[in-house]
């Protein structure tokens, strides 16, 4: 990279997040600002000038990224996960399940307390210690000992 941009990089680290805010209005004009991360605004405005110096990803390679994405990716590509079977007099509304959970039989890790905590998601709950829960944050309450939101809890 030339000294010139590695100096215009580390200039931009020492401005204010108003400044960042403004520069990033001006590299994308199009989208909105919904961060007051500074690292976060420095980052995208960082990648967006190297993009427009050395050229962003080709379309082949966005081609390939989007396959990839749609194939391998378990938390997000819906046609990845299983179709829970629900018995016909089910009173409980076909759940369609939370995007920020990993498909059924994953295990979900945590470190609490220094102690290992390990969950596994099932089609219609979690398990935890040899115990069936319903929803996650109920095994988070049971781990901290108060009301938790599992999501928040398990970092999901």
């Amino acid at each position: 990279m030339p000294e010139t941009n590695l100096s215009q990089i580390l200039t931009l680290k020492e401005k204010s997040l108003e400044e960042l805010k403004a520069i990033y209005e001006e590299l994308f004009p199009i989208q909105q600002i919904f961060s007051n991360n500074k690292v976060y605004l420095w980052h995208k405005i960082v990648y967006r000038m190297q993009e427009t110096e050395f050229g962003g990803l080709s379309s082949e390679a966005k081609i390939k990224l989007e396959e990839l994405i749609q194939k391998y990716d378990p938390v997000n590509n819906i046609f990845l996960r299983p179709e829970s079977v629900r018995p016909p007099d089910s009173r409980r509304p076909s759940a369609i399940p939370d995007r920020r959970l990993p498909i059924p039989g994953s295990i979900i890790t945590k470190n609490y307390k220094g102690q290992k905590i390990q969950v596994k998601v099932l089609e219609d709950g979690f398990e935890y210690n040899d115990k069936i829960y319903r929803t996650l944050s109920a095994v988070a309450s049971e781990i901290g000992g108060q009301h938790w939101n599992g999501y928040l809890f398990f970092g999901l």
